[in-house]
């Protein structure tokens, strides 16, 4: 009787670690860094979309009723755009927070082409 109070309890300790149990975010460091602006390289900017993705946090950017969302997943309404055969392009010099405050720079550098195709690098240095 005494063997199975004390493995109830340990099973009961186990299941409770494991509920509270928090992931440890990535960390900054772990990102790869470009050598000419060193920065981490933490972004990529969908012209198509005027989205972004985090690498760190593993979130996008995107505006939802003229507001700044940021989600683990898009959104249905846009309509089955694939992020991984469409263009994506490598935000470079910029690691900091906030991305979309460069959204102006990356529309005018990297506008938006119906058919995806554009005619640029995959990197990119906002000015």
């Amino acid at each position: 009787m005494k063997t199975l109070k004390s493995l109830l309890k340990v099973m009961v300790f186990l299941l409770v670690s494991q509920t509270y149990a928090q992931e440890t975010p990535p960390k900054k460091e772990s990102l790869p860094i470009d050598k000419k602006t060193n920065c981490y390289i933490r972004y990529y900017y969908y012209p198509n979309l005027q989205a972004y993705f985090d690498n760190l946090n593993m979130v996008y950017y995107f505006k939802e009723s003229g507001e700044w969302i940021t989600a683990p997943e898009l959104p249905v309404n846009y309509g089955g755009y694939s992020i991984y055969n469409k263009v994506r392009v490598v935000i470079n010099d910029f690691d900091d927070e906030r991305p979309y405050e460069l959204l102006p720079i990356h529309k005018k550098r990297f506008p938006y082409n119906s058919k995806g195709r554009f005619n640029t690098n995959t990197t990119a240095s906002a000015d």
